[in-house]
């Protein structure tokens, strides 16, 4: 898909934005650790999966397992691999897929130097400077896909924000799926894919968003899933089998430990990356188990807590040297990788943005290529914001406009309007600063550049209340993408149906 500066898309909101693109990476990866301690977290890694195993609580799972040769105790459910095991279930993974959009104009390459940005998924409250902070509804989550949507910055609808914790916990994922396949036409990821049932039914709903079957869907992927280890060194059931059912269906999915050090994994970075970089292998060992060939991938989540209250840090520079050396990681095995962005902050405010900023940078540096929660997350993960979504986009915007390749044709350098201004002169009324002056700088969403004495006669609003100002106008602008009626109304039926499955007495 074609990258461009210009013809950014105007909205009623008086900011413009850049339009729906890719973004690709041309910054060569930082890399934080040498080749040979790559190496050295390679093989503690091995260490680990041979003598201390992974616990695996699934029967299909530890078939599957067995099935390549693992050793199984079905006693404890512990699996053990043999190194050389591992390093040949490595071999014949994708490096890179496409998730095809309801939208064709937006689908996605993931992979290599491209950079996918996801919305947040999973908190169970959502937060907004009118009505403070609260257990999210079916309402907050749909107008969020809807601000998803709008916003071009996000490549990916990521998990539809916030839980609709009114709803049954046991069909709610249904009407989460529902909105993210009808009110917005972008990729997208499901955020419940805790059990073989519901990954069943996210692959049933995008092949009627997609209009294809199995094999169609297989051979054009349409969603990105993904599990996480109970870490340490366990793997439910029903993230097993949620991995094994996308797995199967040929649908990408990432594999990401939640290894919080200090907690979760060794008080330290490097402890830390050994033991999610084991349980990642482990997961993805199973993923191919269970279709040789799975676009199964790497997934980071290593950050640390704080260790006089033990509550989880996030945005800290030991997530960012995490991120980094992760990327390292999944440049070793040729997979693509997700990371997060993140912050611990409370509310939207300069720890939020600073905590967010270093988070992205990291992803930036290490070359991640799905970066999950890019916008929307607040306090660890257990909110959803609709300031801090607006907030993330205009990071997010900033970063995209940095990785633009800065033209040098004969036209851009200008030698002739040099020429014509000479010494001492000014560019304003130059034809050349007339051709561009309306696209030849990023735009901003959010900042205000005006003058201390305009900004107060102007309301003296701060970065948060101008992002509930925008976060507004954009519901009220929202037009809900072309969908073919019939389409919606299969979709809207097979949620019907199943619900009555689940539920039967309800």
């Amino acid at each position: 898909m074609a990258r461009r500066r210009s013809n950014r898309t105007a909205r009623n909101t008086g900011f413009s934005q850049r339009p729906f693109s890719e973004v690709r990476n041309p910054l060569a990866p930082v890399e934080m650790i040498s080749a040979d301690q790559v190496e050295v977290i390679h093989h503690a890694s091995l260490k680990i999966l041979r003598d201390v195993g992974i616990r695996v609580d699934s029967d299909v799972a530890l078939d599957l397992l067995s099935g390549i040769g693992a050793d199984i105790d079905r006693d404890t459910n512990r699996v053990r691999f043999d190194p050389a095991l591992v390093e040949e279930m490595l071999t014949g993974i994708p490096s890179e897929f496409t998730i095809h959009a309801r939208n064709p104009a937006k689908t996605v390459t993931v992979g290599g130097n491209s950079l996918t940005f996801a919305t947040v998924s999973g908190p169970s409250f959502v937060s907004d400077l009118d009505r403070g902070r609260r257990a999210g509804t079916l309402n907050d989550m749909r107008d969020f896909v809807k601000l998803s949507s709008m916003l071009n910055i996000f490549h990916h609808e990521g998990g539809a924000g916030c839980e609709p914790l009114e709803l049954p916990p046991e069909s709610r994922h249904l009407d989460m799926m529902l909105a993210q396949t009808t009110l917005c036409d972008k990729g997208w990821q499901p955020c419940w894919l805790n059990s073989a049932e519901r990954a069943r039914d996210c692959i049933e709903m995008a092949k009627i968003a997609l209009q294809t079957d199995d094999e169609g869907l297989r051979q054009n992927p349409g969603i990105i899933g993904g599990i996480n280890t109970n870490s340490p060194l366990l793997l439910d059931d029903s993230q097993a089998e949620g991995l094994i059912e996308f797995a199967r269906a040929g649908q990408p999915i990432h594999v990401t430990p939640f290894t919080l050090a200090g907690a979760m994994s060794p008080a330290t970075i490097g402890g830390s990356l050994v033991q999610q970089n084991a349980e990642a292998l482990a997961g993805i060992v199973l993923g191919q188990a269970a279709c040789r060939g799975a676009p199964v991938f790497y997934g980071h989540f290593t950050s640390n807590v704080d260790m006089k209250t033990g509550s989880p840090a996030f945005g800290t520079p030991e997530y960012a040297q995490s991120v980094i050396v992760s990327g390292q990681m999944a440049r070793r095995y040729g997979l693509p990788i997700r990371s997060s962005n993140t912050t611990a902050s409370p509310c939207v405010d300069a720890q939020a943005a600073y905590e967010s900023d270093m988070s992205i940078n990291a992803c930036i540096q290490g070359h991640i290529n799905v970066m999950m929660h890019a916008g929307g997350w607040l306090e660890g993960g257990l909110t959803c914001s609709f300031e801090k979504l607006i907030l993330d986009a205009e990071l997010l915007q900033m970063q995209a406009a940095l990785l633009d390749p800065i033209d040098l044709s004969d036209d851009a350098l200008g030698l002739e309007a040099i020429a014509e201004v000479g010494p001492s002169g000014h560019f304003f009324g130059t034809a050349h600063t007339l051709a561009r002056y309306e696209t030849a700088f990023h735009s901003p969403i959010l900042s205000d550049w005006r003058n201390y004495e305009t900004w107060r006669d102007d309301g003296a609003k701060t970065a948060t209340e101008r992002a509930n100002t925008v976060w507004k106008q954009l519901l009220r602008d929202y037009e809900k993408p072309a969908i073919d009626p019939a389409v919606e109304e299969e979709l809207e039926a097979y949620v019907a149906k199943r619900k009555t499955e689940i539920r039967p007495d309800a």
